[in-house]
């Protein structure tokens, strides 16, 4: 599964240094697969969608930080817990019901993020 943040979010701005991926980031701020990873050029999923890696991607909120799902791996293989979570002075970074990865995948897609 993915971290989320709820609308509880105070918008500090705690989270977002701590995370390996780079997947954090502040209310309406564009982002990129290529921020903090290793990504570059045309990616492929693997389910036949393919997309430049540095090209600008739409906020996915206007109101609070936001985590985008396909750069989250809870910190697996890197910390023992997810770093947002542990230092959020409000507890709204939680597990997102929605999605749903076993720690092989989250494995999985670190290593494809960062081209190891």
């Amino acid at each position: 599964m993915a971290i989320k943040i709820t609308d509880e979010c105070i918008n500090c701005g705690a989270c977002e240094p701590e995370c390996p991926n780079n997947a954090i980031y502040d209310a309406g701020a564009a982002w990129r697969f290529s921020d903090g990873t290793g990504l570059r050029g045309v990616i492929d999923f693997g389910d036949g969608n393919t997309l430049n890696a540095e090209e600008t991607q739409a906020a996915l909120s206007d109101d609070i930080y936001y985590i985008v799902p396909d750069k989250c791996t809870e910190c697996v293989g890197f910390h023992d817990e997810p770093q947002c979570a542990a230092v959020c002075p409000v507890d709204c970074c939680v597990d997102d019901e929605d999605i749903r990865e076993t720690d092989e995948e989250l494995l999985a897609k670190k290593a494809w993020l960062h081209v190891e």
